[in-house]
């Protein structure tokens, strides 16, 4: 009776957690939090995401036994930092080289774990905690870019920041009134300032831009 049960909780987690299909796409996502009084051994997590059709998975914090059971699985990887760890990160970039060494390069490198995405931060710039991450984040985020360029693996997994709907607000209701939230609003265009993607798209498609126009 407790595999059904434990397969149970998976589901209804699963759900909880935003479980859902990218347009375009085959397949499903699925946060996987390991903070739990009666975690599943990993190597069986692994195998029911598989066996249910998940290939996306978010790891809230770097957990070594779920990312070594990730290796080889096929399952796309994005790795979370928690947001009491912004402010070490943030201080220096050595300490965000060791993170990432620690963190992403052993398991990419040791057990094939594909890792996609760093999160830097879980929804920091949320209302309810009071500006605690507002000069942490994005300094963070700046270490942990240059710790993958460093690793030779910036290219293969990108930085990004998990925001809450209550970084945007709008005046009159409308999407043509909208705009962040006044007190990250100039956070907010540093961090989309730091994008890449045009460079790529020139890079790849250097035909497909004209910045004349």
């Amino acid at each position: 009776m407790g595999l059904p049960w434990q397969l149970l909780l998976l589901i209804i987690s699963c759900l909880g957690y935003e479980a859902g299909v990218l347009k375009g796409a085959v397949g499903f996502a699925c946060n996987w939090g390991t903070r739990s009084s009666h975690p599943l051994p990993p190597d069986i997590v692994v195998k029911l995401m598989k066996d249910n059709g998940f290939n996306k998975v978010k790891l809230f914090e770097a957990d070594p036994g779920a990312l070594q059971a990730l290796g080889n699985s096929g399952l796309q990887v994005m790795l979370g930092v928690p947001n009491e760890f912004l402010a070490p990160l943030a201080t220096s970039v050595r300490v965000a080289e060791n993170w990432v060494s620690k963190n992403v390069s052993y398991f990419v490198s040791n057990f094939g774990t594909d890792i996609r995405y760093v999160a830097v931060g879980n929804e920091p710039f949320l209302n309810a905690y009071n500006g605690s991450f507002l000069q942490t984040t994005f300094p963070a985020l700046q270490n942990i870019q240059a710790a993958l360029i460093k690793a030779g693996l910036a290219r293969q997994v990108k930085v990004t920041i998990p925001l809450n709907a209550d970084v945007y607000e709008t005046e009159n209701g409308l999407p043509s009134g909208g705009n962040f939230r006044p007190d990250i609003r100039d956070l907010m265009v540093n961090i989309i300032k730091a994008n890449c993607l045009p460079w790529e798209w020139d890079h790849l498609a250097p035909r497909a831009l004209d910045f004349d126009s």
